[in-house]
Formats: C-alpha cells, sequence, structure tokens
C-alpha cells in the first residue's frame, strides 16, 4: 500500500463554500446568525497507530466517497452520486469491489418508485445485517439539487441487477431544522435498544426512560443521523411502517458533523469531522442524566494528511490482534487517486 501525501478538493469545497455562503446570507436578514463552534479543548492523540495507508487501488472509486461500514469481511460504501459499494478483501490489507452480482462497479441507487438520484452520505446496518437491509442517510435529490431532502433509505441488496430502489424511505426534512442543500444528512448509526436500555438513555420525546415497546415494528434499535448544517446529532425511531419519532438531539461540539460510527465493542459512538475541522474524531456514550455526552477528543492520526475525510469505520473485535484492530477513512476527495486510508486503534 502506498504512503499518503496531502492536497485539497477544490470542486468539493467551492459547493461546501456556495451552499454554506446561501446559509449565512439567509441568517443575516432572518437576524438569527450564529457562531460557529469554537474549536474544541483537551483534544488528545489518535489512541492508536500514528501509521495511515492506503487501502484501495489506484482511482478506483473517484471522488465523492463519503460513507463506510464495515460487516465482517464486507465493506460497505456510499458515493454522492447516487452510487452504492460492496467491498472484499484485495489480500494486501485493503479492499476492492466485489465483482459478484454486479457489484463491480457499485450499484446505483433510486429513491422509492425508481425515480430521482439521492445524493448519498452515510452508510449502516441494523442488528440484522446486510440481509435486514442496508441503509443510506441522503441530503438531497441530485436531479433537484438546490432543494433539501433529509432522507433515510432502505436497500435491499441481495438480488444482481445493477439499479437498486429504495423499499422505504423516511423523509425527515420537516422535523429537521433547515439547512443548506449540500449541508445535510452526513452520517447515520444504528444504535441497539439493548444498550440503550442498559444505560438509561432517555426519550426525549416523553422526557422518560426509552421503552422500545412504545414503538412496534422499529428494527431493534435507534437511528442516529449527523446534520453537517446544525453540527448536530439527531437520534430517530424508524417505524416500519414509514413513520418516526425523534427521541435525541446531540450537539457535536464540533464546526460540522460528517460521519457516525457506532463501536459495539467500546460501546461508543464516533462522531467524525472532515478537514474544516482538522480530521477531529469525537466519542459519546449515555451518561447519568440519559443522554449522550461527550467521553473523548482525539486528533487524527499522526501520519494522516488533513483530508477532506467523509466516511469512517472500524473493524470488529474479532480483528483484534496483538490489542489493536483495523479503522478506515474515505476520503471525498480522492486525494494521490486513493479514496480508502487504513489505520489502528487499540481494542
Amino acid at each position: 500500500m502506498e504512503p499518503v501525501t496531502e492536497s485539497r478538493t477544490p470542486e468539493r469545497r467551492r459547493r461546501r463554500f456556495l451552499s454554506s455562503t446561501a446559509v449565512v446570507l439567509s441568517a443575516l436578514v432572518a437576524g438569527a446568525l450564529t457562531a460557529a463552534p469554537a474549536p474544541a479543548a483537551g483534544a488528545v492523540a489518535w489512541p492508536g497507530g500514528a501509521a495511515v495507508s492506503t487501502a484501495d487501488g489506484s482511482n478506483v472509486f473517484g471522488s465523492d466517497l463519503s460513507g463506510l461500514y464495515q460487516e465482517g469481511g464486507v465493506m460497505w460504501g456510499v458515493q454522492n452520486s447516487g452510487k452504492l459499494w460492496r467491498l472484499v478483501p484485495n489480500g494486501s490489507g485493503g479492499w476492492k469491489p466485489d465483482t459478484a452480482n454486479g457489484w463491480g462497479s457499485g450499484k446505483s441507487l433510486r429513491f422509492t418508485g425508481g425515480t430521482g438520484t439521492p445524493d448519498d452520505e452515510g452508510v449502516t446496518l441494523t442488528g440484522a445485517g446486510s440481509a435486514g437491509g442496508v441503509y443510506v442517510s441522503s441530503e438531497r435529490n441530485a436531479d433537484s439539487s438546490s432543494t433539501s431532502r433529509l432522507s433515510v433509505l432502505r436497500y435491499d441488496v441481495s438480488g444482481s441487477g445493477g439499479t437498486l430502489t429504495a423499499t422505504r424511505e423516511w423523509n425527515l426534512t420537516a422535523d429537521l431544522p433547515s439547512t443548506g442543500s449540500n449541508l445535510g444528512l452526513e452520517g447515520i448509526t444504528w444504535v441497539p435498544d439493548g444498550y440503550l436500555t442498559g444505560a438509561g438513555f432517555k426519550d426525549a420525546s416523553t422526557g422518560a426512560a426509552y421503552d422500545p415497546g412504545r414503538y412496534p415494528a422499529h428494527t431493534g434499535g435507534v437511528f442516529f443521523v449527523g446534520v453537517e448544517g446544525s453540527a448536530k446529532v439527531y437520534g430517530y425511531v424508524l417505524l416500519e411502517s414509514g413513520g418516526f419519532t425523534k427521541v435525541a438531539t446531540v450537539s457535536s461540539g464540533m464546526a460540522g458533523v460528517m460521519e457516525l460510527s457506532w463501536e459495539p465493542q467500546a460501546h461508543r459512538m464516533w462522531v467524525v469531522c472532515d478537514d474544516n475541522c482538522s480530521g477531529q474524531l469525537r466519542t459519546f456514550q449515555v451518561d447519568g442524566s440519559g443522554a449522550f455526552a461527550l467521553t473523548a477528543v482525539y486528533n487524527r492520526p499522526a501520519g494522516m494528511p488533513n483530508l477532506n475525510n467523509e466516511g469512517f469505520t472500524l473493524a470488529g473485535a474479532d480483528e483484534c490482534v496483538g490489542g489493536s484492530k483495523p479503522v478506515y477513512w474515505a476520503d471525498d476527495g480522492n486525494t494521490g487517486k486513493h479514496a480508502l486510508r487504513k489505520g489502528s486503534i487499540t481494542c
């Protein structure tokens, strides 16, 4: 695997700047402009190895690879252009596209009904694994890119076709604060009910202890989505019927949220920022009040340049060797023609 080098992604920055500018101007008109969060104090060194290496072939994905989720020997990735990837080990400690069942070039995603092009930013699974559907967070329909459409989409990935149509959409737009169309749902992760009830998680919609029994057919957990524009994380119970209830709002303390990842081994939720926050990562757990609270602030590994990393996932406990396990980042900018990078973290 090749060493990484630092570069910039002018097109992505230009799009983000234009979207951010629109939000600022709107806020000024409304008289509601607020300052961005100050840089966090107390950040500590990355809790793992300093070394970082590339974990994909040259220019396999191009730009805009945004969300990651490792499911054992499979890595799922989403691309802003409305594409889902199923990756398998490449024999060198990294990943390559699966060539089986039409996955060789990724699969195009559509909204329910087979229309539109979701601007995919995050991907996750429930306790049922990919057999229970792959869940994707999308911030807009790329065919109507000036309008926010903050949605969670579920896909059946069992077939061999090259295009996947969502089997369910939970459109959260009206339930979330207004944001620029390119500053929406950047990350998604699923946290099981077992952890939440055991930790005394409080349901913000009732003010009482979270009771899964209130919510029929809801995948056995809560989906947390990260919004770049508000820099907050929101927890939702998504009902199989299509309904939803917001049960948590968590301030990240960063300038934006680009990725979320639940780590079952350590019972913590990772909240990740990109080069706008110098690649900072934070962890959250349920505290004594029943809310998700900050537990640690980490700098990026010393060997990681300040890249536009929008995806992050951790290997499972079964990959712990000598007290450490792999972690992976997705670089939206495809710096040096590589979108995937690999590091390590203590188990």
